[in-house]
């Protein structure tokens, strides 16, 4: 069981794997994906997560990337903030998301169960599969 106190700060992510249909591990957005994972006090969430190795855009704009250069660094970014809710008595966390980068996201509450030993904070979500494995920030 994790206590609010324990939860709240910056977390980095240690590994993200998803089980595929052949009951694989799959490593989303490879195996040194790179991620931090901010609870704050007054309840807000904030998630960023990429694989490793994205290429700039050749325009180095922030908004001018041509179709493909905007979709390959899409397909290796997640991100997504909000709000949440610790249930620590059901190692439940949810996930109240606000803004997303993939929109199909928005505006839902997403259940994460959670395990915390006093040094890895282990998430798993319902809404894919994914096991995420988190170790506070500077430790």
């Amino acid at each position: 069981m994790i206590t609010l106190e324990e939860l709240i700060g910056t977390w980095k992510i240690e590994s993200y794997t998803m089980m595929d249909e052949n009951n694989e591990i799959r490593y989303p957005l490879g195996k040194d994906c790179a991620a931090y994972l901010i609870y704050t006090a007054d309840g807000h969430v904030s998630a960023q997560m990429s694989s490793i190795g994205r290429a700039p855009y050749k325009s180095k704009d922030l908004h001018n990337g041509t179709t493909e250069e905007m979709a390959a660094a899409a397909h290796g970014y997640m991100a997504y903030c909000g709000t949440y809710t610790l249930k620590p008595e059901k190692s439940v966390i949810i996930h109240h998301i606000d803004i997303s980068m993939n929109p199909t996201w928005e505006h839902q509450s997403q259940v994460r169960h959670i395990n915390y030993d006093g040094k890895f904070l282990t998430i798993t979500a319902d809404v894919n599969g994914g096991h995420l494995v988190w170790k506070k920030a500077g430790d």
